[in-house]
């Protein structure tokens, strides 16, 4: 029964062409330009917090050291860290509402002018020339070189439908419990039924089934996924007493297992057709990841080995969420897998993660100046663990469905 599906998944492979490499490939870099401009933020935090603090001088203009001191921003560290965490906060508050916006907007306009726009602009108000400019140049290039649609290829979406076997766009999340049962409620549509598939509402896209409970987890994780993103160098330097310099190169291993992470357990999620028993493990594993990454001794080699099998637990789980979850619930049975849908739920369950993580980064910093930094990874299991009980009830439902499909299985045999 597999050789057929192998035959089938080979016959998909071959039906792609250039454009959707170019798709995939400018995407891609447009997501790393948009990652690298924040990940700027994070690298500069210590040099920000000794500036802004009377222990830093500047020595490439000969000051006395009683004008320096006067014009300090804080009078503390711990006072730039904790304003250093409001930052934060600002930033991913502002994040948050701009992914449930650009959602909406995403389902009503065309997807090449909200990528582009929203690179540029983003490009104007970010604080360091270098990123900025290869940022705004990489907006010029999805503006004039992005495909969104076939139609803008010459082929109507009939034709494009027509391309593709019907198990490519089978959701992994739906509401049949017994999947073997399983059968398409879709079929190709003439160009008017076509034409009256409209974007669907908000409330609408929040009452999918799985939005609500993937939403809640993800602002957990996420919750911690961006404190590693924008504390990890400053924590670094701050617990160990390395150069930033060194700190900003190790913390590369974090994002270094999160790709691995992601890609594999995508991968394996496909295979079971199944996310939710994936996730589970992954976070059950991230929780002593962070046992054990919260108590690394202080030597780069093993805290870089640390810090990449915690960025494969939790980064890993993130990134589906983010990505192949968020597809998944944006193409259900429910809504007869209407694209109009996709970029309404996607913003949706990131919103919610940008949100959680908005609250986190205040939290980080208020915990790591009250209790020591810990606390903080006692504060991230805890949200490591809510994730799975937000997800547990979708857990146990696909949990069961593979055990039904299992012994399906073994009684055709």
């Amino acid at each position: 029964m597999a050789w057929p599906n192998v035959f089938q998944r080979a016959s998909l492979l071959s039906q792609f062409s250039h454009h959707h490499v170019v798709v995939f490939l400018l995407t891609f870099f447009s997501y790393s330009l948009l990652h690298a401009s924040r990940k700027t933020f994070s690298n500069v935090k210590v040099s920000i917090s000794e500036q802004w603090t009377p222990s830093a001088f500047n020595t490439s203009i000969e000051l006395p050291v009683e004008i320096w001191s006067s014009n300090h921003l804080f009078p503390s560290a711990e006072k730039a860290t904790l304003f250093l965490g409001t930052l934060d906060t600002i930033f991913l508050f502002s994040y948050a509402v701009g992914l449930f916006i650009s959602g909406i907007v995403g389902d009503r306009l065309n997807l090449r002018w909200v990528l582009s726009f929203g690179m540029c602009s983003s490009a104007l108000v970010y604080a360091f020339l270098v990123t900025a400019s290869v940022q705004f140049a990489g907006g010029i290039v999805i503006f004039f070189g992005l495909l969104v649609s076939p139609e803008e290829i010459g082929l109507s979406g009939i034709e494009a439908e027509e391309n593709f076997e019907e198990d490519s766009h089978r959701p992994l999340i739906n509401d049949g419990e017994n999947e073997d049962e399983y059968e398409p409620n879709y079929s190709i549509q003439d160009d008017s039924s076509v034409a009256q598939v409209k974007a669907i509402s908000f409330y609408q896209a929040c009452c999918l089934p799985g939005v609500i409970p993937y939403s809640l987890a993800y602002a957990c994780l996420k919750l911690v996924n961006y404190s590693f993103f924008f504390w990890l160098p400053f924590y670094l330097s701050n617990n160990f007493g390395w150069k930033e310099a060194e700190a900003d190169k190790l913390s590369i291993w974090y994002d270094v297992g999160g790709i691995i992470g992601g890609t594999l357990q995508g991968f394996i999620s496909d295979v079971l057709q199944k996310r939710a028993p994936v996730l589970a493990l992954s976070l059950l594993l991230a929780v002593g990841s962070l046992i054990g990454y919260s108590r690394s001794p202080n030597d780069k080699s093993v805290n870089a080995l640390l810090m990449t099998v915690t960025g494969f637990f939790i980064g890993g789980p993130s990134n589906m969420i983010s990505s192949a979850i968020s597809a998944d619930l944006g193409r259900q049975e429910l809504i007869q897998r209407s694209s109009e849908a996709l970029a309404t739920v996607t913003g949706i369950v990131d919103g919610s993660g940008s949100i959680g993580a908005a609250v986190g980064q205040y939290l980080v910093s208020l915990i790591r100046d009250k209790l020591g930094w810990m606390w903080v990874f006692y504060f991230f299991i805890l949200m490591t663990s809510c994730t799975i009980v937000f997800i547990s009830p979708l857990i146990v439902r696909e949990i069961f469905s593979l055990v039904l499909r299992r012994q399906a299985h073994i009684l055709r045999e």
